[in-house]
């Protein structure tokens, strides 16, 4: 039996790739290679493919994959996932998002594959008002990304509920760091290597907005390494494979909040380069803080995050270096 990884190029997807081959698991990649990094995989196989596409279904492309490979478990990271993006382009978020996740389903349903991870976010949230987020809070998305990701989590719960698979969605917090820095994040969209990229060019990071109503004014979020998330990921598996009762969707995080402007004094002592930072004005929806609450997953899936904001912003940095 092997496991898929959709979206295997990509920088959480080949994190999980290599735990689950390291550990001596079969892994098959499937990527339509158009933002992962095929060098991150090299000797990977990967299949190029575009999963909204309906002809990879019903005796398509992808079922044989499956079942060529004996495929028994899917982690689905293919999406589309850039926010602003999907503000601007929703139409084409919901449906290479949505089609994509049916066609997975689709696909596991022919193939006979039994067990689904499927790569939520917090995002589902949107602008919460309390913290620490539990699962049980209300769902709120406020773009169509996020948006995207709720509906994928409600399919998911449909299709278990039809006995196709049984599946859990992780809903992953602030994503930075590296386990080797081959698999570095080198695309400047998070505040991790958007800072670095500024440092590198001598510019000061920006902090949009010093008046919040936390400890030094800038925004809270909870920044998980990517390590520990893709061990989530094997956890997860591993729970559903061992029949596990589950609860069906979990946060991803540490519990512990780190400011906009610690992120920044890390990455300041990571790298050696000390430069003040600008301040401009808040942008229109981020919340003050959030924070998540991952104790169901510690509970359930005997899963915990063990890497500090020093050793995200240490990995963050070589792997920076290592790959520009």
């Amino acid at each position: 039996m092997s496991t898929l990884v959709t979206g295997g190029t990509g920088y959480i997807g080949a994190h999980v790739a290599h735990l689950l081959r390291e550990r001596g698991d079969d892994v098959v990649i499937v990527d339509d290679l158009l933002n992962g990094i095929r060098e991150r995989v090299a000797d990977f196989p990967v299949t190029k493919m575009h999963l909204e596409d309906p002809s990879c279904v019903r005796g398509g492309a992808l079922v044989e994959l499956m079942k060529k490979h004996a495929v028994d478990s899917v982690i689905h990271f293919a999406a589309r996932k850039q926010v602003g993006e999907s503000v601007e382009k929703p139409a084409m978020y919901y449906r290479d998002n949505l089609a994509s996740m049916a066609n997975i389903l689709l696909a596991m349903e022919e193939a006979e594959a039994s067990y689904l991870i499927y790569s939520s976010s917090a995002s589902v949230y949107g602008d919460v008002k309390d913290n620490p987020v539990l699962e049980s809070t209300p769902l709120a998305p406020i773009n169509p990304y996020g948006e995207t990701k709720v509906y994928g989590e409600r399919l998911l719960a449909a299709a278990e509920k039809a006995g196709i698979v049984r599946g859990v969605s992780l809903r992953y917090f602030n994503v930075a760091g590296s386990a080797r820095p081959e698999l570095s994040d080198i695309q400047a969209l998070n505040l991790i290597p958007m800072v670095i990229e500024r440092l590198v060019a001598g510019k000061a990071p920006v902090i949009f907005g010093d008046d919040y109503p936390t400890p030094d004014g800038t925004c809270i979020r909870d920044y998980i390494h990517v390590l520990d998330l893709a061990k989530a990921h094997l956890a997860a598996l591993d729970a559903l494979r061992s029949g596990h009762k589950l609860s069906g969707t979990y946060n991803i995080g540490t519990g512990q909040g780190s400011s906009v402007r610690e992120v920044i004094d890390a990455l300041m002592k990571a790298s050696g380069i000390t430069i003040e930072p600008r301040v401009q004005a808040r942008r229109p929806g981020d919340p003050a803080a959030v924070v998540a609450d991952p104790s169901l997953a510690e509970e359930e899936l005997e899963w915990k995050a063990t890497c500090n904001l020093e050793d995200m912003a240490r990995s963050a940095w070589e792997g920076w270096n290592a790959t520009h």
